[in-house]
């Protein structure tokens, strides 16, 4: 069997095709390999796809033994930093089991350039959803998953295009871009710009009959500017709040949408581990360095 381990926001979540786990980041500091017995023997797992934070320090999918740096440039940046990420990639990596790990996209990634006015696109754990979708609803795909934070982006012909990340674009329920008021209390000294990303989600800006409705109609206009590049693209949505938000989404852009959960990423991520130990050379135009 295939493992695929989604480095997510709030949580660490494992797929196999024998079962999920969910590991809350901060109880994942004690990771240990046992702890996956729920998803299948360990000893039976033949590959395994991880990703780790931003994933902007390669650009390739790449074995594990052969990373620096866990495959990021650095700790700093928009997120939180609580360990049990950090610990789960360390376990994984003396583990014994063939391991890749799978970049986020950035400017060093094979994406349309017009991208590239922004350092960072998407973190990895994306492109584990993004593979999902293309295998069932085809090489065409505008990926949006909505949480915390809200991502999107487009694959076509099966090979990923560009993404707008959670800094740039739609908010998420706790993270989101930073305006004007955010950009004056950073120079004011009151918080650090990554504080601002943490708290600039709806959950902080909008009352709570407001919140789910705004992210709908932002992530929705995310998916109709990347439908400015495929129009016949499927759209997918994903994540926690997908559920909560298609009606409202498929309405702004007079087309239906599909809906995939929060385990999305880490079955993306299996299959992405089952092919690769498979032979494949790329997925969604990503090389895998052998």
């Amino acid at each position: 069997m295939f493992l695929g381990i989604d480095h997510g926001t709030t949580a660490m979540r494992f797929a196999t095709g024998s079962g999920v786990l969910r590991i809350p980041r901060r109880e994942a500091r004690s990771f240990q390999l046992a702890d996956l017995e729920p998803v299948g023997p360990v000893t039976s797992i033949e590959g395994c796809a991880i990703c780790y934070s931003m994933g902007d320090g390669i650009n390739a999918i790449t074995p594990i033994e052969r990373v620096c740096n866990r495959g990021v440039i650095s700790q700093e940046g928009a997120g939180e930093h609580t360990g049990g990420g950090t610990r789960v990639y360390d376990v994984m990596a003396t583990s014994g089991i063939p391991t890749v790990v799978v970049p986020g996209l950035h400017r060093g990634s094979p994406t349309d350039p017009r991208f590239k006015a922004y350092s960072h696109q998407t973190s990895p754990e994306k492109l584990g959803i993004a593979y999902l979708a293309v295998l069932e609803h085809g090489p065409d795909v505008v990926v949006s998953d909505i949480s915390s934070n809200t991502v999107s982006l487009l694959v076509r012909d099966g090979h990923v295009v560009g993404a707008f990340d959670a800094c740039i674009f739609a908010p998420g329920s706790r993270h989101g871009a930073l305006d004007v008021d955010a950009i004056r209390r950073i120079d004011r000294g009151d918080e650090t710009a990554n504080q601002a990303f943490l708290h600039a989600g709806v959950e902080f800006t909008l009352p709570e009959g407001e919140r789910h409705r705004a992210i709908a109609m932002f992530a929705a206009m995310e998916c109709a500017s990347l439908l400015l590049l495929e129009p016949e693209a499927r759209v997918v949505l994903a994540g926690s709040l997908a559920p909560l938000v298609a009606d409202e989404v498929s309405t702004l852009l007079n087309r239906p949408v599909a809906v995939h959960d929060e385990w999305a990423a880490a079955r993306g991520l299996s299959l992405m581990a089952r092919d690769i130990f498979s032979g494949a050379d790329q997925v969604l135009g990503i090389p895998v360095d052998r």
